[in-house]
């Protein structure tokens, strides 16, 4: 860059009288046009943007901060007049997407302005809008490398959308066109679907608009308990204007935000980083109402097919149940009937065999005891017969032996005899009280099953009495029979019928002549 020199330096001492402020503005001016006599390529950060919409000129702020955002090195008054402020704001928008705006670095063609009355400025002639384009990718990938770094690039798409999104924390502009389309569609879904909505009000467009919808973001984290998602709109506005929805303020917001963050932020061409860290990004604010109408919508489906699954599982279980209780219910009954048959057969059985077998019994102890005492006589009288033919023996062979021998042999011969005798007794006496009990058993069972059935058809014959015609004649009560049969209802005859009434004490017969029915 040029020095500045001047013609001539003047001492007070040498200055015949004092110059006027004008005067040395003036020299300043001149000076300058000598020293700065082309025009500049000067990079600076616009700091202000203001557009006298009456006469079409431009008037900016610009400062140089160096490497360090906090200090300011420079700072300068800059102008684009009119007709080429019409031409270069339209050809930057072109090129880099957004309007000129505060905030922007700019590369420019500048010359070097000094008035009398407004000072220093710059007199800008053209802009390079490729310079501003690499500054702002440069300033996006340091956003989202910082973003990445702290873990908050994908912090948000982690967190679980509810299925059915209903409360629902909105960060807008409350004016805004677009919000009032996002709510409107919702509330007036084909569906019916209700949604609850709290607006966090919010600039979301301009310079302020990074701080105020971190702001809302805070406000909402107090709240969360009470919401299911955020939804971040733009309410109408410039298509270009969405700069600052690459602001690092407002993707860190997103990013630590506890919430799932859907984004309707109206533009369709690139995607802001705003819209990388949220949950789900979507185009426009009516299409984030679509979003939530279809998951609704999508919720109620899947509902309804779990509940037709569980009604046809519960129909089928049913089903199989049913044949299963149907099943068991057959075997029930048949093993019931089963068992009721067979322990009828056998107390059928048990029943003949209980008359029977007392019976079969005592005729067979009467005919052990009757063969007992034949083979008891037998024995006794091969026995004797054996004794006497061996005493004759003994006698014939021995009859020389002294009369005591003889005495006590026949002592022996006695008691033998007696025991015989004894010993037969007392079997015959055994046998008979066995006979005895088992007969006095029999008759004793057959006496009470005789009483049993006595008093049962005492029952049946006074049940039968309780019911005999006679003696409900006897209580007042008449019969009336046509053709010997019981009249149950007078639809059974019909005029001119002959009918017998029998009462007490006899027999009345009646001709009908009228019916009279209860209606």
């Amino acid at each position: 860059m040029s020095q500045i020199y001047f013609r001539q330096t003047i001492t007070f001492e040498e200055q015949s009288a004092p110059m006027s402020l004008f005067e040395l503005h003036q020299q300043i001016r001149e000076e300058l046009e000598i020293a700065f006599p082309e025009s500049y390529w000067v990079v600076a950060e616009l700091a202000q943007v203001n557009v006298d919409k009456r006469k079409g000129h431009c008037y900016l702020t610009l400062v140089d901060k160096g490497d360090d955002a906090r200090q300011m090195l420079a700072q300068a008054k800059g102008t684009i007049w009119g007709s080429r402020y019409q031409m270069l704001s339209r050809y930057f928008e072109e090129k880099t997407g957004q309007p000129l705006r505060a905030g922007l670095k700019v590369l420019m063609q500048a010359s070097v302005r000094f008035h009398e009355l407004y000072g220093l400025s710059l007199d800008i002639s053209n802009i390079d809008p490729n310079y501003t384009i690499g500054d702002l990718a440069r300033q996006r990938q340091e956003t989202l490398k910082r973003l990445d770094a702290e873990g908050l690039l994908e912090a948000n798409k982690e967190l679980e959308l509810p299925l059915v999104p209903q409360r629902l924390a909105v960060i807008s502009s409350a004016t805004a066109a677009g919000y009032q389309d996002f709510v409107h569609q919702l509330q007036t879904n084909s569906y019916g679907y209700t949604f609850g909505t709290t607006l966090f009000p919010a600039v979301v467009q301009g310079n302020e608009a990074p701080g105020s919808v971190a702001a809302a973001f805070a406000q909402v984290a107090k709240y969360k308990a009470n919401f299911d998602a955020i939804v971040l709109i733009r309410g109408g506005g410039s298509q270009t204007d969405l700069s600052c929805f690459d602001d690092y303020k407002i993707a860190a917001a997103i990013g630590h935000s506890p919430l799932p963050v859907l984004t309707g932020i109206g533009h369709e061409r690139d995607e802001s980083i705003a819209d990388l860290v949220a949950h789900t990004r979507l185009k426009t604010p009516t299409a984030v109402a679509g979003f939530l109408i279809d998951r609704f919508r999508e919720a109620e489906e899947l509902a309804e097919d779990l509940f037709e699954r569980i009604r046809m599982f519960s129909a089928q279980q049913l089903k199989v149940t049913e044949d299963k209780l149907e099943r068991l219910n057959l075997r029930f009954n048949n093993t019931t009937k089963q068992l009721l048959q067979e322990n009828k057969d056998r107390l059928e059985q048990l029943s003949r065999g209980l008359l029977l077998k007392p019976k079969t019994y005592l005729e067979q102890q009467r005919h052990f005891i009757s063969d007992l005492e034949k083979d008891i006589n037998s024995g006794t009288k091969d026995l004797l017969h054996q004794r006497e033919k061996h005493l004759q023996e003994l006698s014939v062979c021995v009859e020389g032996k002294s009369q005591r021998y003889l005495h006590m042999k026949e002592h022996e011969l006695n008691h033998l005899v007696h025991c015989l005798e004894t010993e037969a007794k007392d079997t015959l006496q055994k046998n008979q009280i066995t006979y005895t009990k088992y007969s006095d058993k029999l008759e004793y069972g057959a006496q009470r099953k005789l009483q049993q059935e006595n008093h049962r058809l005492k029952l049946l014959e006074m049940s039968i009495g309780a019911n005999n015609p006679e003696r409900l004649l006897l209580r007042g009560y008449t019969l009336t029979l046509l053709n010997g049969k019981i009249i149950k209802s007078i639809k059974e005859v019909k005029s001119g019928d002959i009918v017998e009434t029998r009462m007490q004490d006899g027999t009345l017969h009646s001709t009908i002549v009228n019916i009279d029915t209860d209606e």
